[in-house]
């Protein structure tokens, strides 16, 4: 599918994202744990993450006609993930889909808004 010019008169600029689609698993803790320590009482909530796919969304929500380049896995947090994206109004005509999982970003954040992170990076996004 080609992509579209941008609008001559400026009023729709356009906005090519190269970058990574991930999901973000996000708990909020009364505080973050020490080494082998479990914390309780914590608030879930799963979104969409990943450096592209943050930039991609964040311009279509400024008005901009935001196209993102890039991959998820063919599983259920990449077609989540491509769902997510489309609903904000991201062109994911070239977003594709690899063998390998969605890349996962593990959050814990604590009241004070300090966080711990791990994500495992799927090679959809190298």
């Amino acid at each position: 599918m080609p992509v579209e010019a941008p609008d001559v008169k400026g009023n729709r600029p356009v906005v090519v994202v190269v970058g990574s689609v991930n999901t973000d698993l996000v708990v909020r803790v009364p505080r973050l744990p020490g080494p082998g320590e479990t914390v309780l009482n914590g608030a879930f909530h799963r979104g969409g993450g990943g450096k592209g796919a943050n930039q991609a969304a964040a311009a279509a929500r400024l008005g901009a006609r935001a196209i993102l380049v890039g991959r998820v896995g063919d599983d259920d947090l990449g077609r989540g993930a491509r769902a997510e994206l489309e609903a904000l109004g991201v062109d994911v005509t070239f977003l594709g889909e690899g063998a390998e999982p969605t890349g996962v970003a593990l959050i814990l954040v604590d009241v004070a808004g300090e966080n711990l992170i791990g994500v495992a990076s799927a090679r959809t996004g190298r």
